[in-house]
């Protein structure tokens, strides 16, 4: 059997010193792809080890388990000097460092930016955080909730009768994680270049802004603020969830081609020259009387008759999912997107699947989800500590 192919990133060494969400995330991202994951915890763990989603068996709650995979854990007290020494002793083995306190909060420990790359000019550092390391607004304690309200997201999400609402999941914590490890990999790419690291200043309102990008065009195209439109969208219909006889599905006929063949397949033909629906810019003005329209025909069958009939017809449909079926189908199962991982005290815990898929060195979980200061002994063995922490 040949062996497996290096990852893309083996041999490059992260430390992560966050919590929650979207710096363990970015992490984890990195530690597919094969870095060397070492997640820096307070003596107490990441909170949420104890604080955040089910447990089963251990301590450590699911949330934890499905998002510190391919890492390696040691317990720092970062106010202690000794623990602080170990802790710059790592910073100048690694090539990345992740961080997520609250601005400032870095400096006073002694383990800041300046601090590190005064010893390895070659580190990328990365801080997470709500709002920016600058600005009016970096002090305010930042979570996603907090990050989707100020950034725009609540503003235009549910229904316009409704109250805002927060997108469903973790929005900005999982945007703010992607482009943090964007920016990471750039970073290491221009460093090849220059032999010098780079700061690299995140945050999840930021994040949450980036998401405007087709939204906005509305406000600076027209001067209106864009509000809640429940499930359509602002620049093409129909192109939202609908209602057949058991319930909603989605459809999307957002283009004139598409629609003249939606209408011919659900028999109504009289909407396709309709004098209100003839181009996209009137079946947008007039939306909720071609929703109506439309809805007439499909109450009368069910949402999986027309999900049927409008993939035959070649056009874009499909059921409303909750978790257990959109984890559960044969889809899902084909790509992988359920992915079981041997843990020393739980025995097999389920992750979420990569969500990309390299084909030439596809990812893998080299390491369970860490207990807190497993690795310990060994971290400080590479370092040539282990007499001062038998």
């Amino acid at each position: 059997m040949s062996a497996e192919k290096p990852l893309p990133l083996e041999g490059i060494r992260v430390l992560d010193v966050c919590q929650v969400m979207a710096g363990p995330f970015c992490c984890m991202l990195l530690g597919d792809l094969g870095a060397d994951v070492i997640k820096v915890e307070p003596p107490t763990g990441d909170q949420t080890r104890s604080s955040m989603g089910f447990k089963l068996k251990g301590d450590d709650s699911l949330g934890f388990l499905n998002l510190n995979r391919n890492k390696r854990s040691i317990a720092l007290d970062l106010k202690s000097e000794e623990d602080r020494g170990i802790f710059m002793d790592l910073a100048a083995t690694a090539d990345v460092i992740v961080e997520n306190y609250r601005p400032g909060v870095v400096k006073k420990l002694g383990i800041d930016y300046e601090t590190v790359a005064a010893r390895n000019p070659g580190i990328i550092y990365a801080s997470i955080s709500g709002f920016g390391q600058t600005g009016p607004w970096s002090q305010r304690p930042g979570f996603d909730l907090m990050a989707q309200a100020a950034s725009g997201i609540m503003s235009i999400t549910g229904h316009p009768e409704g109250p805002p609402a927060k997108s469903g999941g973790p929005l900005a914590d999982i945007g703010c994680s992607m482009l943090t490890v964007y920016a990471i990999l750039a970073a290491y790419i221009g460093r090849q270049k220059t032999g010098e690291g780079q700061f690299i200043d995140a945050s999840l309102y930021e994040a949450g802004l980036s998401f405007a990008v087709w939204d906005i065009c509305d406000y600076w195209g027209t001067g209106n603020i864009p509000e809640r439109i429940g499930t359509a969208n602002r620049m093409a219909a129909p192109y939202q969830a609908v209602r057949a006889s058991d319930g909603h599905f989605v459809l999307g006929a957002n283009n004139d081609k598409l629609f003249r063949r939606l209408c011919e397949t659900i028999g109504r033909e009289d909407l396709i020259d309709h004098a209100d629906y003839a181009t996209n810019a009137l079946r947008l003005a007039n939306r909720d009387a071609l929703i109506a329209d439309l809805e007439e025909t499909l109450i009368t069958r069910s949402r999986a008759h027309w999900v049927e009939a409008l993939l035959t017809a070649g056009i874009p449909a499909g059921s409303i999912l909750d978790y257990a079926e959109a984890l559960g189908n044969e889809h899902a199962q084909a790509r992988d997107m359920v992915m079981p991982i041997r843990h020393p005290v739980e025995g097999e815990v389920r992750n979420i699947g990569f969500p990309v898929k390299l084909r030439g060195t596809p990812q893998r979980v080299r390491r369970h989800p860490p207990l807190l200061d497993e690795h310990r002994a060994e971290i400080l063995r590479e370092l040539g500590r282990e007499a001062a922490h038998g």
